[in-house]
């Protein structure tokens, strides 16, 4: 066990038994006090990091002399200074393609909660305020044949365009970098102008990474292109819309409804969408099931131990240099 590896945020026990039976493990634990203090007292003379959820930059991995690579248990990789890794010739992994399924899930859910009004009427029902056949004011949407657009046609994007098309009929709609000719025909989509799906679709969805084209895409303008109809779903960073923007915009029923898994601030603690009726907040949960978060934390692990064995990692960031 010459080679030594730090956590740095909670791991699925069996990959943590894994680590501990190949390498020496350090396990950061916020418990014990300063996080960012413990962090650069432990990859003073660590080889690999593994985990999710932190900032890590040069302010806490300055003292990381021998340090090789970081898997992150995530598909996003924002909270990492990519560059300060690069110009540390750090690799920098994560766990792309096997929470895909899972999050387009999600977003489907937030799309049937948010339409179908699931958690308000839930509250209203258990309120004791049913003590009558339901009328117009208790009304939601249907799904089924409505237009679905989609921000940002990735793994994710295309998982959702599926589940739309086959699942309940929907006309697709994307907005993308680029165009994709071959999701266009395998769910009958077609490419849109952001300003255009924005002001077609009964339901949007924003898949996108972040970064800087992405950041604050969505704000007051492109709400006020929407439908009074339209619900929006946020499934990719929070920092993709402008929170106050979206606010207005429920507030004043410029559109109908919102599902959020991810916000500009989280954990997520005080804002004024909790007191909003038309809007569905999860706590950032698109890939968290038992079996997703396994299947995250095993390739996050095979990607540490390539990196740290010579070999080339299944999913990697920044591959701009070869081993040494």
């Amino acid at each position: 066990m010459d080679k030594k590896v730090v956590v740095f945020s909670q791991l699925n026990r069996e990959i943590l038994t894994q680590l501990e039976q190949k390498y020496e493990v350090a396990v950061v634990d916020p418990r014990q006090g300063d996080v960012n203090q413990q962090i650069l007292k432990l990859v003073e003379n660590a080889d690999g990091m593994i985990g999710a959820g932190r900032l890590l930059n040069e302010t806490n991995l300055h003292t990381a002399e021998r340090l090789k690579v970081i898997s992150s248990v995530s598909v996003g990789y924002d909270n990492y200074d990519l560059n300060y890794l690069n110009s540390k010739k750090i690799w920098l992994c994560n766990t792309p393609h096997v929470l895909t399924e899972t999050t387009a899930d999600l977003a489907f859910t937030l799309i049937l909660s948010a339409a179908r009004r699931v958690p308000e009427l839930d509250r209203w029902t258990k309120g004791g305020q049913w003590k009558r056949t339901v009328a117009t004011a208790q009304f939601g949407q249907d799904i089924h044949a409505k237009t679905l657009g989609i921000i940002g046609l990735g793994n994710i994007g295309a998982a959702l365009a599926k589940r739309g098309h086959y699942g309940f009929g929907m006309n697709i709609l994307y907005h993308n970098r680029h165009e994709k000719p071959e999701s266009a025909q395998v769910f009958n989509a077609q490419y849109c102008t952001l300003p255009e799906l924005l002001k077609k679709s009964d339901f949007i969805v924003v898949a996108v990474d972040l970064n800087t084209d992405s950041k604050a895409l969505i704000g007051k303008d492109e709400f006020a292109l929407m439908q009074p109809h339209a619900v929006f779903v946020n499934i990719a960073r929070g920092s993709v819309v402008d929170e106050n923007a979206l606010v207005q915009a429920l507030k004043t029923e410029q559109i109908f409804a919102a599902g959020l898994d991810v916000y500009a601030s989280e954990p997520l603690q005080e804002s004024e969408l909790f007191d909003l009726s038309n809007v569905v907040t999860l706590p950032h949960i698109g890939s968290a099931t038992a079996e997703t978060r396994k299947k995250m934390a095993q390739l996050a692990y095979d990607n540490l131990v390539s990196v740290l064995d010579g070999t080339l990692p299944e999913a990697t960031v920044n591959p701009l240099f070869s081993h040494n």
